[in-house]
């Protein structure tokens, strides 16, 4: 089978690795099937996170943004793909086992331990998974380092066109020849050309992303200086009613003997990751971003705010790029004709869910599972047979993920809403209600057997 991705960012990578793993060697042959990643950037392995940004409000699938958190079942999929690429991982951050809440003038509201014992599960002597909490880029890169240059083709795609009857076509920007293959995957995400491909009737988009109203900026300073600030192993959100704020070690001590393990919470490196979300109305213009005004408004908007960390991060760090946040309305489906949808190109998430790389993620395991499960039930060199698998897999690889993406995304813009801007009256209910929830945590813990 020849097969297609769209996309060289986390989750293009991810499902190349996932596929090289799990699909049947065509028997016939005695050969692998072929894959090859079309991405537009440079993909080299040694592409540094400044070397891709494509103006402060850029949203390329390769390498965008400061921090994120790679959560338990993120880290799982990484885990079953190899284990020595999730030491890589955690290597390249820091395991986060708590999540800290607190207003703006310092006070916890409450904490969720990451691996907080459950009434419903038994007790297990076993470790768990916490989170890993690293720049974008050290996760990209891990996962890009196991991929050949040979398998990734730099080029722009301008169309995808699904044949249902016989190979699709890839058409490139440059206008050099089209490419036909037998399976394409989008995971060029949430401003997805792929997607195209499955709407062919449409004059123009029927499902456009569609701009939050809230942005973030963000970036890393030194940690000297604040190590008696930042709880060991914690993220920390600080809200406020103009705005939200967070922060957390992105690394470890190179020294430290765990810190390749996502199971221990080790010593700190010498870097904090911080980033400041708040209300827009419209959509920046990356064109006219006025990044030094954007620094200044960054320091009056939380100015009066008693964090030590925080004023800090206003007194040094100087903005450099602005992230608008997006979301993809429900897709009516994520496949059409052999052409299939996953990450952000299905389905974006906002940063609120704390879930977008792992839902990523989780989608690349399903999706390459059940194709290889389809094609080791017939001749894998057959294109009819192949069609086949790819349609089965397909539907069933929709019927895991929709319902629990669905539920993901209507918690999410929910929770979004703290982040915006409020007045004193909505502030302090807020903070009332995380303080509220804070106190039923502790009483379910210590009385495990009632259920909430």
């Amino acid at each position: 089978m020849k097969i297609a991705i769209i996309g060289a960012g986390i989750a293009g990578c991810a499902v190349y690795l996932e596929l090289k793993k799990h699909l049947p060697k065509i028997e016939a042959f005695a050969e692998d099937h072929e894959i090859t990643i079309y991405e537009a950037y440079d993909t080299g392995k040694d592409v540094t996170s400044d070397d891709r940004e494509e103006g402060p409000t850029h949203s390329s699938t390769l390498i965008v943004g400061g921090g994120l958190g790679i959560a338990p079942n993120g880290l799982g999929v990484i885990q079953r793909l190899d284990e020595a690429l999730l030491r890589d991982v955690t290597r390249g951050g820091y395991v986060i086992s708590r999540s800290n809440m607190k207003n703006k003038n310092g006070s916890l509201l409450m904490c969720i331990d990451i691996n907080s014992p459950d009434a419903s599960e038994p007790a297990s002597p076993l470790k768990k998974l916490n989170m890993v909490a690293c720049s974008r880029h050290s996760l990209w890169r891990c996962l890009r380092t196991r991929i050949p240059d040979t398998a990734i083709v730099n080029k722009r795609v301008s169309q995808v066109i699904a044949n249902p009857e016989g190979r699709h076509a890839i058409q490139f920007v440059d206008g050099s020849n089209a490419v036909e293959v037998d399976l394409v995957i989008g995971a060029d995400g949430v401003k997805s050309i792929t997607k195209r491909a499955l709407f062919p009737d449409a004059a123009e988009d029927p499902y456009p992303p569609h701009y939050e109203g809230l942005v973030g900026i963000g970036g890393f300073i030194p940690a000297a200086g604040l190590e008696e600030y930042v709880e060991k192993g914690s993220m920390n959100f600080i809200h406020g009613g103009n705005g939200f704020f967070g922060y957390f070690f992105s690394e470890s001590d190179p020294s430290d003997p765990n810190r390749e393990s996502p199971y221990d919470v080790s010593k700190p490196g010498d870097t904090l990751a911080w980033w400041s979300t708040y209300e827009i109305k419209e959509c920046p213009d990356r064109k006219t971003l006025d990044l030094a005004d954007i620094s200044r408004r960054l320091r009056e908007r939380h100015a009066q705010w008693k964090d030590p960390v925080i004023q800090r991060v206003i007194r040094t760090a100087r903005v450099s790029n602005m992230y608008p946040t997006w979301t993809s309305p429900p897709l009516p489906t994520w496949e059409c004709d052999g052409v299939v949808l996953l990450g952000d190109a299905a389905h974006a998430l906002p940063s609120t869910s704390g879930q977008g790389v792992s839902q990523a993620l989780e989608d690349c395991e399903s999706f390459a599972l059940f194709l290889a499960h389809q094609l080791a039930r017939g001749d894998s060199s057959s294109p009819m047979t192949q069609r086949q698998a790819v349609t089965k897999a397909a539907r069933q690889y929709m019927d895991l993920r929709k319902p629990r993406v669905t539920e993901i995304l209507e918690s999410a813009k929910r929770i979004q809403n703290v982040k915006r801007d409020m007045g004193i009256i909505r502030e302090y209910a807020m903070y009332s209600f995380f303080k509220l929830m804070g106190e039923l945590e502790c009483y379910r813990l210590a009385f495990p057997a009632i259920r909430n």
